[in-house]
């Protein structure tokens, strides 16, 4: 049995030139998929696609601003018309924020909210639309664990996650009977170049302490893989998974339960 299979499936991931975008669109090309992989760094969006091909995957890079619904839906109908459908959709692309309410600007604020939550209601929007029209799909949104417990100085980034989670409930809720299934994970602490780059601008000369100490901030003593979240992302999209609907997996070595 091929488990898991993606094979002649069209799969969109946004935010798929760097992180966990980008190791879900690898794995997914590894499964078959042929992966649009959306985002706004060129570079990451065109190294991502060059990795999958020298695999012999099959990948299309489309820069894509998700903060921008005209461009958005522009991107969806260019996506939509090359390759005839849209099977799967992952909505990856977000930005991170640190600062409680009173070190959150309205900048800050602005920013985070146009990306992470008015970003996944613009590709929601056209993707919606798109898998309407075929007879079904699947979606998977990124959410956080920051969407189930408190995080210190996560306020905007939290409030974002948030919105992510109960997207998901209510599409899951009102296009069930389209034939649309939609799922979030909830990833806790993932060691990703963001994480490294991170520390090496916050805690100068003190990388390796810090990472020691923010990893064991997971009950499980390390911080996740970016290939990790992209094997439960292939499950959750695969049709193994065609059950599933409505749910938040959280994959968080044990934060959310066994810190509480």
């Amino acid at each position: 049995m091929n488990l898991f299979s993606l094979e002649n499936k069209v799969a969109v991931v946004t935010g798929g030139g760097s992180g966990i975008g980008q190791n879900i669109s690898q794995v997914f090309a590894q499964q078959g998929a042929h992966v649009f992989v959306l985002d706004v760094n060129d570079e990451g969006g065109k190294q991502t696609c060059a990795n999958i091909e020298e695999k012999g995957g099959k990948a299309t890079y489309v820069p894509c601003n998700v903060a921008s619904q005209d461009h958005v839906k522009e991107v969806f109908d260019k996506i939509y018309s090359e390759a005839g459908k849209l099977d799967i959709l992952v909505n990856n692309a977000g930005i991170a924020h640190v600062g409680n309410l009173e070190n959150t600007s309205e900048e800050d604020f602005d920013r985070v909210y146009n990306v992470n939550v008015k970003g996944v209601y613009n590709c929601l929007y056209a993707g919606v639309a798109k898998m309407k029209q075929q007879g079904g799909g699947v979606i998977l949104n990124l959410a956080s664990i920051a969407s189930c417990v408190g995080i210190s100085d996560r306020f905007a980034y939290s409030m974002s996650k948030g919105a992510v989670l109960t997207m998901t409930y209510s599409v899951a809720k009102d296009y069930i009977s389209e034939n649309i299934r939609c799922n979030c994970i909830a990833p806790g602490r993932v060691h990703t170049p963001f994480v490294d780059g991170f520390i090496s601008k916050n805690y100068p000369g003190k990388e390796a302490e810090m990472f020691e100490k923010l990893s064991k901030t997971q009950p499980i003593g390390r911080m996740g893989k970016p290939d990790e979240i992209a094997y439960l992302a292939l499950f959750l999209c695969s049709e193994e998974s065609g059950f599933i609907t409505g749910t938040n997996y959280p994959i968080d070595g044990g934060f959310i339960t066994l810190n509480s």
